[in-house]
């Protein structure tokens, strides 16, 4: 095991908590993991917007895919608070833990291979934020660009209803700076989340008035 590798506290199917593995060991064996998930929306415009991290390309699961505006998985030891953490490694956002909206517990399996296997308990967050694309500063060895793309749009795009959606964003350029860079995004670009994930965070949004 390489000394700076990760170490994360692993689980039963039951969420009971079994010891502790490192990351490369956890996705090997598909063994149960709690991750920490966060949906930044945007009121800013005609419509609310999600907001879309393009994960880099030397990570382990799914590199150059859209996902979740923050997440990572936590540490052993650490608790689902701590997770916050995230948003200010990842985009730069100073946030305290009591300003997220809990959408609620997700089990979600990814087997990508028989030695690569991803099994996580999702503790999924929603946290709204207003400011241009602009102004968030992407962690280079995480994050290589960022996106909005409207609400409702994300919403029938996971359900089949169309077959692709507009993206409005930047991308890390050759240089390290954030260049301008729209794109049409269809299901096949985006890390590939079942619908009930999606469907419980566009719950918590309409039941926060946040999305109509």
């Amino acid at each position: 095991m390489n000394k700076s590798e990760e170490i994360f506290d692993i689980y039963d199917e039951q969420m009971k908590w079994i010891g502790k593995a490192p990351r490369s060991e956890v996705h090997a064996k598909g063994l149960w993991h709690i991750t920490f998930q966060c949906w930044i929306v945007s009121l800013e415009g005609a419509e609310p917007s999600l907001l879309l991290q393009l994960r880099h390309p030397d990570k382990d699961l799914f590199p150059n895919l859209l996902d979740i505006s923050c997440a990572g998985h936590l540490a052993a030891g650490e608790t689902v608070e701590d997770g916050a953490r995230e948003l200010q490694e990842e985009l730069g956002l100073k946030v305290d833990f009591t300003e997220l909206i809990p959408c609620g517990l997700f089990a979600e399996e990814d087997l990508m291979s028989d030695d690569l296997i991803d099994r996580e308990f999702c503790h999924v967050f929603i946290y709204r934020c207003d400011q241009p694309l602009t102004k968030y500063v992407l962690q280079a060895d995480e994050v290589t660009g960022l996106f909005k793309v409207s609400t409702s749009g994300l919403e029938r795009l996971v359900h089949g209803e169309i077959g692709q959606l507009e993206a409005y964003g930047y991308q890390t350029g050759p240089n390290g700076q954030l260049e301008k860079s729209d794109k049409l995004v269809t299901l096949e670009d985006l890390v590939p989340h079942p619908a009930a994930y999606y469907d419980l965070v566009f719950k918590t949004l309409k039941k926060n008035g946040l999305f109509a």
